[in-house]
């Protein structure tokens, strides 16, 4: 080989190794805010269910206020931003397709958290009786966090398929 082309195919492998390790790191960032919206939905919010307001209330705003930490942020907000990113990187490839699809999900699913979850957890703070703000945020906050973990479970297994394509150069990485 000559200088020029180690100096090629060094660039394409240091390219190839980025792309991956942005594909995976997007694949868990959206793995771990799947399960973080899929526990809510199974075994949170159907526990706080049988609680009195005062208890779910003072939860809620607990959870809430805790919830809003640099570990979870950088998982909620790293999955929108390694998934777009992952995109970019594969666009023009089968596996592109995918997390592109991904990222649509995904950013469906932070569309859903800052137009409403947020917008609840907001009001659930708010002076109130207890049990008029139960009333108000129970029912829509738990509907859309089902919407949530639907909608990063799908960005996750679309995710998935792009990493079993990627995995297959010869067939998956061609531009078409």
């Amino acid at each position: 080989m000559t200088n020029t082309a180690n100096t090629t195919h060094t660039t394409h492998t240091r390219k190839a190794r980025t792309e991956a390790a942005v594909l995976i790191a997007a694949t868990i960032a959206t793995g771990l805010s799947a399960g973080v919206f899929y526990i809510f939905a199974c075994a949170v919010m159907p526990a706080l269910a049988r609680s009195d307001d005062r208890t779910y209330v003072e939860v809620m705003r607990n959870i809430n206020t805790v919830i809003q930490n640099p570990v979870f942020l950088l998982g909620f907000m790293g999955a929108l931003v390694l998934t777009g990113l992952s995109a970019w990187q594969l666009r023009g490839t089968p596996c592109g397709r995918w997390a592109g699809a991904a990222l649509l999900a995904y950013a469906l699913v932070f569309l859903v958290t800052t137009a409403f979850n947020i917008p609840l957890n907001n009001a659930l703070a708010a002076k109130g009786t207890s049990s008029a703000l139960r009333e108000h945020f129970e029912g829509p906050w738990v509907a859309w966090n089902i919407v949530r973990a639907l909608g990063s479970t799908l960005a996750l297994g679309l995710l998935g398929r792009a990493l079993l394509l990627y995995d297959r150069p010869d067939r998956a990485r061609r531009s078409i």
